[in-house]
Parts: C-alpha cells; sequence; structure tokens
C-alpha cells in the first residue's frame, strides 16, 4: 500500500502541476487502482509462491494485497472529485502523509524499532517523489 499511497499523490500532483483537469486525473488514478495493481498483486503472489509458503497464503497476500491498494487509491480518486483542484492536490498530499506514518508505524511497532527514525524515513522518500513530480509537471506545463 505504501506504494499505491505514493503513486498516487504523485499522479495528482505531477498532472495537478500539468494543469490537466480532474477526469484525467481521475483516470490516471483509477488505472494505477487496476493496472499497477494486478501488476504489484502478481509480484506479490509470485515472490511469496518462491518462497515455498503455499498456495493459499500466496493467495490470501495476493488478495489483502489487491484491496488494500484498491482502496487507498479509491480513497485517493474520492478526494480529486469531491474537491476543487488545488484543494484536492493539498488535501491528497495530506492525506497521503497521514496514511504513510500510520502504516510506518504499524510496521515499526511489529518489528520493534524505533517508529520515528522509520517515519522520518519514509515521508523524506514521499517529500522528494512529491517536489519531483510537481518540478515534472511544472516542466511539462511550460513547455507544451
Amino acid at each position: 500500500s505504501t506504494a499505491a499511497i505514493i503513486t498516487n499523490i504523485s499522479l495528482i500532483v505531477g498532472l495537478g502541476s500539468a494543469q490537466a483537469g480532474k477526469m484525467p486525473i481521475v483516470g490516471g488514478l483509477l488505472t494505477i487502482a487496476i493496472a499497477d495493481n494486478i501488476s504489484d498483486s502478481l509480484g506479490i503472489h509470485m515472490y511469496k509462491e518462491a518462497e515455498g509458503r503455499g498456495t493459499k497464503l500466496s493467495l490470501l497476500a495476493t488478495a489483502l494485497n489487491f484491496t488494500a491498494r484498491l482502496l487507498v487509491s479509491l480513497s485517493f480518486v474520492f478526494i480529486v472529485l469531491a474537491f476543487p483542484a488545488t484543494q484536492a492536490m493539498a488535501i491528497s498530499i495530506v492525506w497521503g502523509l497521514v496514511l504513510l506514518t500510520f502504516m510506518s508505524y504499524l510496521i515499526t511497532r511489529k518489528r520493534c524499532q524505533n517508529p520515528v527514525l522509520e517515519i522520518l524515513r519514509h515521508l523524506v522518500v514521499a517529500i522528494v517523489v512529491i517536489v519531483l513530480s510537481r518540478y515534472a509537471g511544472r516542466l511539462v506545463a511550460d513547455h507544451i
């Protein structure tokens, strides 16, 4: 789900910065929700099979991954449809960073690691991707 969060935010910020309308952004989000999600879920499935975890565990991991990523993507679709473009971009960033923080916390808690350090690492990566997406979108808007 962390990949879905960062990918969705990046798409919203990049296309929003490129002055794309709501429908192209929603179309991109739905593409991520379907194509990227299926691709990632297949990768998880193959990885679990390669680990020798058995068919049931592989299928469960695949289904949970697909469902979690789909719900994350649909939450961003809702935000884009419910709010004006500038607000949707800001709300999506905040929502995504909140989700990423929560997921990072859960993972570090399970691993008995320092949650603050891991959360900061994950947020820094997300922020770098958001900034790069913004600049890519501005570059497109300024030169096309």
